[in-house]
């Protein structure tokens, strides 16, 4: 068998410990600010928030802990499409489920 060479040309970005405290304490942050609405009668607005907590908490995760914020700009838009191919349809049925 022959010696096979890897080449990688994707550089390997190391957060440091800091940055990691930095969000996991923004997650458990934004943890509490969604227990904490949930406890306020918002109506409506309750599930807004409640959702656009959540979409920072995984945006935090994404671009931190998948380390989307260090990829390729092209590898980036690719996974903005494919959320956005995933994300329509729910948001239609969203939509329709607060028209009700």
């Amino acid at each position: 068998m022959g010696s096979h060479e890897q080449s990688h040309d994707h550089d390997h970005h190391i957060i440091g410990y800091g940055t990691h405290l930095v969000i996991y304490f923004g997650l458990l942050l934004l943890t509490g600010l969604t227990v904490a609405v949930a406890r306020v009668n918002l109506g409506e607005l309750n599930l807004w928030v409640a959702m656009l907590v959540a979409t920072f908490k995984a945006a935090l995760v994404i671009l931190y802990f998948m380390h989307m914020k260090y990829e390729h700009k092209l590898i980036q838009f690719l996974f903005v499409i494919a959320l956005l191919a995933l994300f329509l349809p729910y948001g239609a049925v969203f939509i329709d489920y607060l028209h009700r």
